[in-house]
């Protein structure tokens, strides 16, 4: 049986804009591929494609290794699986 995902992001905190960032105008969408184990837990945060700068890749990886998810499931039982994450830094 193939194990089923929904990358449910729960209520988890939003990433903290860095304010030079803001002051310089950066904005873009980072996406990480983030590893959630069975208790929910990102176990594990790597960086798919960048915002194109790296403090806002950087807040975006700091955030969500702290995040929970609920797991992917295999019938009744979690597994451990890999999701993308987009993160959108936004000036508007």
């Amino acid at each position: 049986m193939e194990a089923h995902l929904d990358a449910n992001y729960l209520s988890n905190p939003k990433p903290v804009y860095p304010g030079i960032s803001r002051r310089q105008g950066e904005a873009g969408v980072v996406r990480l591929r983030v590893h959630v184990g069975v208790d929910g837990q990102a176990l594990a945060v790597e960086l798919q494609d960048s915002s194109g700068y790296p403090r806002l890749d950087q807040a975006a990886r700091e955030a969500v290794a702290h995040w929970y998810f609920v797991p992917a499931r295999r019938g009744d039982k979690p597994v451990a699986s890999w999701v993308v994450v987009p993160i959108v830094f936004s000036l508007t």
